[in-house]
């Protein structure tokens, strides 16, 4: 090759990318595609290896079925509350009685320190159960009420003996110094005498 060849062929590949230019749009599309594409790929193997060792924090099947507590309720008459224990705690069941349900249902909301109705703590169709925790938001003490003979204070439901909070039938906290109602467990009924809680 000759000299003026050399710097013609020197010249052609300067000028085909001049200093400074910068690439095609064409050349750029490509690598961002591919960029793109192996980020995406990384992303759905990190996923894909994750799922196994999450899956394997979770409870086993025995564990979980420990979490529930299924009570039979066939035998609760209106007016009285069984005590049960669900995950190591107390649980009030409450089968109301027309009366209770007719109080509960005058209360204004404007009276409550915790504004909630009886339906919204009880499940459709099944107002005369409800289903609370048996420990006060005060200090986690045991309310009384759930026995024949056991005071419930002026409002009918609960009353804590040890700082005098006072519930009502519907289990919200009218007075003392509890600041919330009694917390309504998660439970269904899997079938019109047998209530599943948790």
């Amino acid at each position: 090759m000759s000299k003026d060849d050399e710097g013609h062929s020197l010249k052609k590949t300067q000028s085909d990318f001049p200093e400074g230019q910068p690439e095609t749009s064409d050349s750029l599309d490509r690598r961002d595609f591919l960029n793109v594409a192996a980020a995406g790929l990384a992303g759905i193997g990190v996923c894909g290896a994750a799922i196994p060792f999450i899956a394997q924090m979770n409870p086993s099947k025995d564990v979980s079925e420990q979490g529930k507590t299924e009570v039979d309720i066939s035998t609760v008459p209106p007016g009285q509350t069984v005590k049960v224990v669900w995950r190591d705690q107390p649980v009030f069941i409450r089968h109301l009685t027309e009366q209770e349900i007719t109080e509960a249902n005058a209360v204004a909301l404007s009276d409550l320190r915790d504004p909630e109705t009886l339906a919204q703590r009880t499940k459709a169709g099944k107002q005369d159960w409800l289903v609370t925790m048996a420990i006060c938001t005060h200090l986690g003490c045991i309310p009384q009420g759930s026995h024949a003979g056991e005071p419930r204070g002026e409002y009918g439901g609960y009353i804590c003996s040890c700082h005098g909070s006072a519930f009502d039938t519907a289990g919200r906290i009218r007075r003392g110094p509890a600041p919330t109602n009694l917390v309504v467990p998660p439970y269904h009924f899997i079938s019109p005498s047998v209530i599943s809680i948790g």
